[in-house]
Order: structure tokens, then sequence, then C-alpha cells
């Protein structure tokens, strides 16, 4: 492999914003792939040996590397050193030197046992602003305690208020903590670069996954104050709005929000049920989600009459929102979906065409692109330290004794 390839000109908002990466599986490096969409210079750094966690999550994979790993590491130079050894360290804090961000998901105070916590990275670079993503965030009885996303999803209530109103408490089917903190990240991360514009100084941003949930409660919690009622699960029902979840058709389920009065009295007369538009037991929303198990059996019997398609058409033809729920896999193929751009393709080295999930950030003057594929182990390790000043010589060395790959 050359060891000094061409660089992969960048652009977009953020071009010359340089992020050093040293987290790993999800929340990290999701919110690392935001900034790298937008042209930001990422160096992902990972253990020379197992390289990030997800490398192993697997099966599935495409060609030799992890499709998980493959989904949240586009656009970033990645190298492989061993943060235990002292020369390892060193190339770690020569990149924190010349960095504007650096973002970590070590449980708290790992970092600093390895001298790379935010004060021993600021005290050399005043300007760095560094982000800190873990379970339960940096201060608190639960501080130490390892975080995953499942279990942020437990303790934050997520999971009390998913699944049917019968049945066990859900997981939602993504990693809904982890996405959330990443975002989360991103703005804090954001916030932080526009205010050194001001104080010329850098930032710690604390970002904990139980943070983030709590925030994601919104209205159910604000139920919660006003009230005093604890939520309960709906299944795929708004526990505030009434018709608003998946209905039985002919043919199996359509997704239908009737989000206020007007699409109400648009909607029943359309399914053949006109005279509830006047009933006082469904004529406005409150009296609707207070009558809900009144309402939705009159409502199902009425939509098996026509399949989930042709429903989802006559809706839409009078502006009511209705989709199918698409598997994965449909929903990826859609053609809203395609028109988008959020399917991209990229050619990778060992994986072949790789596929993945766009950015859903739409700037007027900015498309994000693939400017890199997810980096194999260590691909770009010569590449940074010959532009940190390490000669071949010095760099084959550390190779040779294990420190970098």
């Amino acid at each position: 492999m050359d060891p000094h390839p061409a660089q992969v000109p960048s652009s977009g908002p953020l071009a010359g914003v340089r992020i050093l990466d040293l987290s790993r599986i999800l929340s990290g490096p999701f919110a690392t792939m935001i900034f790298a969409d937008l042209g930001a210079d990422v160096i992902k750094l990972e253990n020379p040996r197992t390289g990030d966690d997800t490398r192993e999550w697997a099966p599935p994979y495409q060609g030799d590397q992890s499709a998980y790993f493959l989904s949240v590491n586009r656009n970033k130079q990645g190298i492989a050193v061993d943060l235990k050894s002292e020369r390892g360290r060193e190339i770690a804090l020569r990149l924190a030197d010349r960095a504007d961000v650096v973002v970590e998901n070590f449980r708290p105070g790992t970092a600093g046992r390895l001298g790379l916590g935010y004060d021993d990275l600021s005290a050399r670079n005043p300007r760095l602003i560094y982000a800190s993503i873990s379970g339960f965030g940096q201060t608190g009885p639960y501080a130490a305690e390892p975080g995953y996303d499942a279990i942020a999803q437990a303790l934050g209530g997520l999971m009390s208020v998913t699944g049917e109103a019968d049945g066990a408490p859900v997981r939602v089917g993504n990693s809904a903590a982890d996405l959330g903190a990443s975002m989360w990240a991103a703005i804090g991360i954001l916030a932080a670069l526009h205010a050194r514009h001001t104080t010329g100084r850098g930032e710690w941003i604390d970002i904990s996954l139980l943070d983030g949930q709590i925030a994601s409660l919104t209205y159910l919690a604000g139920g919660y104050f006003a009230s005093g009622e604890v939520p309960r699960r709906y299944g795929s029902a708004h526990p505030s709005i009434v018709p608003y979840q998946a209905l039985r058709t002919a043919d199996g389920h359509l997704m239908v929000a009737v989000g206020n009065d007007t699409l109400w009295q648009r909607f029943a007369p359309l399914i053949g049920l006109p005279e509830l538009v006047d009933d006082p037991r469904f004529a406005g929303n409150p009296q609707r989600v207070a009558n809900r198990s009144e309402l939705i059996p009159l409502i199902e019997a009425a939509l098996a009459a026509r399949n989930s398609a042709a429903w989802a058409e006559e809706l839409a033809r009078v502006g009511i929102p209705a989709g199918a729920i698409n598997s994965v896999g449909a929903a990826l193929e859609h053609p809203q979906v395609r028109a988008r751009e959020m399917v991209l393709s990229t050619e990778h080295p060992t994986a072949g065409t790789l596929r993945m999930t766009g950015s859903p950030i739409k700037l007027s003057r900015y498309t994000a692109t693939v400017r890199r594929p997810p980096p194999t182990l260590g691909e770009h390790t010569d590449e940074v330290l010959s532009e940190l000043g390490y000669s071949d010589a010095e760099i084959a060395a550390l190779r040779d004794e294990g420190i970098v790959r």
C-alpha cells in the first residue's frame, strides 16, 4: 500500500475542522460521521489488535468487514495505535494538539488514567473542544457504571411506553439512546465551536445516554407532570391523539395519523362512517381519546373492506397522512428515500460495492457525499504519522513493536 496516498479533497461547511475520534461502537462514531459528512477531517484511532469493537459485531459481513462497522465510519481516516503504550499515547497527544475536537466514549475516568482526559489535553491545546459520551455522565452516583443503550432505554422510561398495552416492555428496534446521544453530542460540539469564536477557548461537553433519554420524554414527561398519571404502553398508538396508530385492513395493517379534527371530519366519511363525525363520543380529539376502545373497533371493521394499498391511496388523495408499514428493505427502496439520496454507495477496498444510509442534513449549497469508504484497520496510519513528522524508519519501528498497525 502506498504510504503517502493522494489526499481526498474536503468541502462543505465544516471543511478544515479537525476531529480526533477516540470513540468506538455507535454513539461516538455516529457523531463523528455527522461531522465527516459535513466536510470535517476526522481521524479515527483504534486499538491495533482488535480495532473498534464493532469490527467483530457480525455476521452479517460484507466481504471481510462487519456491516455494523461499515454503517457508521465513512469519510474518516483510520489509524491503529496502542494507547496503553507511552509512545502510542504520544501519538494521540500530538494529534490532539492539532485537533479542534476530540470525541471519546470511554467509561468516565478511563481517558484521564491514560493521560488523555480533558484536563490533560486542554492544558496543551486550550482551544480544544472535548466531547465525552457515556452511559450516565461524568457526575452523579451512577457515573462510574458501564452504560449501554438498552440500559438507558430501560432506566430512562422509554421501554415502559414501548410495546403492546397487555405485553411486556420492549426495547426500541434500533439503538435509540446511543443515536440520540450522538446527535446531542454533535449539537454540543457545534455550539462550542461557535462559542470559541468569541472566547478563544474550548469546552468539555458531557453527554449522557440517560440524560438524552430523559430529554426525549418531552410530552410524556409533560403529561406526567401535569396529571400525575404514569404514561403506559399503547402499542403503535399515540397517548393523546386518536386515531393515530396502525389499523387492521383487509390484508394487513396501515399506519394512519388523524392529527386534528379537520382530518377526522374527512376521514370518517371516507371510510364509510359519516355518522361518527357528529357522534358526541368522537366529535373532538379529547372525546376520541377518552373513547378509543369503542372507536378503534368501528374503524377497523370499516377498513376491512379494502387492502392497505387501496386505503393509503384513497386517504392520500384527500390529504390524510397514511402509510404502509415497510420492512427495512422496503423502506430503503422507497422512491422518496431514493429521490432524497438517502442511500449512498461507494467502493471499499475489501468489501466491494458498499451501500449505506445517507445524510439527512440537506443544505442548499452542499450535498454530503462519500469521500472515503470506512477505513480498514490502520489503513491511514502511515499517512497520518508522516503528517505528524514521523519518518518512515520511525513508523516502521513503531509497527515492528506493535505500537501501531
